[in-house]
């Protein structure tokens, strides 16, 4: 499976903007091979734009930017993985993904669980216990957001239910550089599988993005990875080389969970 990464600046409170630049990169990204074209964080609508914004924007999962998603996806033949902010039925709201498939249909969607700060905080209600695992071309995916992967748990709930690949939309700033460069590939290794973490570059408001997109593979090693700049990467996941480090490398085999409750 190959899957591209958009790294972009944000662009705040303009989400018809945004759903114009996706439908550029997903038309790109298909013509150059890929399956699934991943997002940054708050997507389609910018990250850090305050609780009256937030509140203005929000749609439900089935609103009109998810028909809008998932005709893009159906135009270019491309799965969609997107974030925005998500206004449940109870009129919460919550800092979420949706995952589409090349067909416009809706796979998956998560909620972030791990909320960064008074900037999260003053936003969004934190997400449930729902971690779901998705299939796409033959791949079983998970989804986190940001700070999420940062918790180690989050990873390895995931791996130990069977994921091949981590999908993290991030709004990830400075001078937090260390996760993008260190942290996110010691999970993918830690854990045996694919970890891809798409990042905003630029500015928003009194934030500085890092970019430093990337996909990184199961042995620790970088698929692709982006600079400081707007950029779309590329990334081919390969099953043998998956299958080829889990083999060498057992971290989840050789587990001893019974030492680890205290830990919850």
């Amino acid at each position: 499976m190959r899957i591209a990464l958009y790294q972009c600046p944000p662009l705040p409170l303009d989400p018809a903007a945004n759903l114009e630049r996706l439908q550029q990169r997903a038309s790109e990204a298909a013509k150059r091979g890929a399956d699934l074209l991943v997002s940054p964080e708050m997507y389609l609508s910018g990250y850090n734009i305050g609780l009256d914004a937030v509140s203005a924007l929000a749609e439900p999962r089935d609103g009109p930017w998810a028909a809008r998603v998932a005709e893009i996806a159906r135009e270019n033949g491309i799965a969609i993985l997107y974030g925005y902010p998500e206004r449940s039925a109870e009129g919460a709201i919550f800092n979420s993904v949706q995952l589409v498939d090349s067909h416009g249909q809706r796979l998956g969607h998560y909620r972030k669980t791990h909320l960064f700060g008074e900037l999260d905080n003053s936003m969004f209600s934190a997400g449930g216990d729902d971690f779901p695992l998705l299939e796409l071309a033959g791949w079983k995916l998970g989804m986190l957001i940001c700070y999420d992967v940062e918790f180690p748990e989050n990873v390895r709930r995931l791996a130990l239910a069977g994921a091949d690949l981590v999908l993290v939309p991030t709004a990830n700033m400075e001078p937090y550089d260390f996760v993008c460069e260190v942290l996110v590939r010691a999970r993918a290794f830690e854990n045996q599988c694919y970890l891809a973490y798409a990042n905003y570059c630029g500015g928003e408001e009194d934030i500085r993005y890092c970019g430093l997109s990337s996909v990184t593979a199961p042995d620790g090693s970088l698929a692709a990875v982006a600079g400081r700049e707007e950029a779309l990467i590329f990334a081919d996941l390969k099953r043998d080389r998956l299958e080829a480090s889990r083999a060498s490398i057992t971290y989840l085999k050789d587990r001893h969970p019974e030492l680890y409750r205290p830990l919850t």
